[in-house]
């Protein structure tokens, strides 16, 4: 057994599920071979730290080797069954043949800059991301071998958890989609908790606090009840299973979506005064499931602003009116934007976006006599599933118009470029 201490890379441990070997990259080709992965969590509330505890059953040594870059982390008190090879710059677990364990513990608690944490455990409760303490890594394996995994928490008296995962048996059942290594991603709270399930629009969700966070877990399932309706029919593949955390202070007071989950703050309007919801920002992210490229960040953050206001408008949870009124806020706030792109987008420069993507949705819609509109646009979006830049929007309107779009023109878009680097004037 070797082990080690310190701050080991476990951040990249579990999640770029490929190593250069086909094995890691997609389910297709399988050959039935399995193996059994089962993590156990335990969480420590007087040093606000979990353990976590690797198990791995197989047999032929179908696991061959984890591997992961070496870089400062919370990570500590690595130890490991078989081999376990350090280098200046990755780490490698080679498990027996006939499995073994790989073991760490990892301090939860994180603090976001600006303020509030976007982590935390102590001896009433605990709410963290699956990423957060089980890392991602990259896989080697026999030819064909796919895993089964598992999830649990060794909890204390009064405690559970609840995840983005069905459980059998006080046991969460990980299924990734079109990995072999199936690793738990997602958000965790675990506690003393309250929780309200509902299945709305064909969704399974699930909205779980600590008890006495004086969250409003029916005013949640309120909201959703009247804008996921409206939302799965854009979705070529709808979403399955919803899970809300959320808890008061010390945590960050905003939202984050990851995975089929998200957290909001307690205290988070549910619709804010400009009639926008930090609640359905996230779920629409959760539902498109698109990335952008660096600099574009803007793409993402204007659809999930102008759906969130769209999901509310044709839900009817605010009027024509209101809503008009709200689209008139973002007209007013976007002039206050320097530019469009850039490495983060602000409040300012994704209500820009916002008044884009209705500028789009207003011209796929002439262009089409009303055949087509912006959900189309985002449907060939999602289909593309391809990391997002102006470059990509622009061909897929063109697709959508038979023509360029007007609205995306690079002479539009301040501050934007193109691969070539070109430069726009502002």
């Amino acid at each position: 057994m070797n082990c080690i201490s310190g701050s080991i890379l476990l951040t990249c441990l579990f999640g770029c599920s490929a190593c250069g070997a086909p094995t890691s990259e997609t389910r297709s080709g399988s050959t039935g071979k399995t193996y059994a992965i089962h993590y156990t969590v335990t969480p420590d509330a007087a040093t606000g730290s979990v353990a976590i505890v690797m198990d791995v059953q197989q047999s032929r040594g179908h696991l061959r080797e984890l591997s992961f870059a070496r870089s400062a982390t919370a990570a500590s008190d690595i130890e490991g069954d078989g081999e376990l090879e350090v280098t200046a710059d990755h780490v490698r677990w080679r498990p027996p043949r006939d499995g073994g364990q790989l073991r760490w513990r990892v301090t939860v608690p994180t603090r976001r800059t600006g303020g509030g944490y976007d982590a935390w455990l102590d001896d009433s409760w605990g709410i963290f991301r699956a990423e957060d303490i089980i890392p991602r890594a990259k896989s080697r394996t026999l030819k064909g071998a796919t895993s089964n995994t598992t999830l649990a928490f060794d909890l204390p008296p009064g405690w559970s958890a609840v995840t983005e995962y069905f459980s059998r048996n006080n046991k969460f059942l990980v299924k990734i989609p079109d990995r072999r290594l199936d690793l738990p991603q997602g958000w965790i709270v675990i506690g003393n908790l309250g929780v309200r399930r509902e299945t709305i629009a064909g969704v399974r969700v699930a909205i779980a606090a600590p008890v006495g966070q004086a969250v409003r877990r029916l005013d949640i399932l309120a909201l959703l009840n009247w804008t996921l309706p409206e939302l799965m029919p854009m979705l070529a593949e709808p979403l399955r299973r919803l899970t809300i955390v959320s808890a008061g202070d010390p945590m960050w007071r905003g939202g984050l979506s990851a995975p089929g989950s998200m957290f909001i703050h307690a205290e988070r309007p549910l619709i804010s005064e400009n009639a926008t919801s930090t609640v359905l920002h996230e779920v629409v992210h959760i539902a498109f499931g698109i990335r952008a490229r660096n600099g574009y960040d803007w793409i993402t953050e204007g659809l999930a602003e102008y759906y969130s206001l769209e999901l509310l408008r044709r839900g009817g949870a605010i009027t024509e009116r209101r809503y008009k009124a709200a689209a008139a806020g973002q007209i007013a706030w976007a002039e206050t934007a320097g530019t469009l792109c850039g490495s983060r987008s602000s409040g300012a420069t994704t209500a820009l976006a916002v008044t884009l993507f209705a500028k789009l949705d207003r011209e796929i819609r002439a262009v089409s006599n009303g055949a087509s509109t912006l959900d189309d646009f985002v449907a060939a979006m999602i289909a593309a599933d391809a990391l997002l830049d102006l470059d990509t929007l622009a061909e897929i309107a063109a697709d959508l118009l038979g023509q360029p779009s007007e609205v995306l023109r690079l002479d539009t878009m301040p501050g934007c470029h193109t691969f070539a680097n070109v430069a726009i004037e502002t």
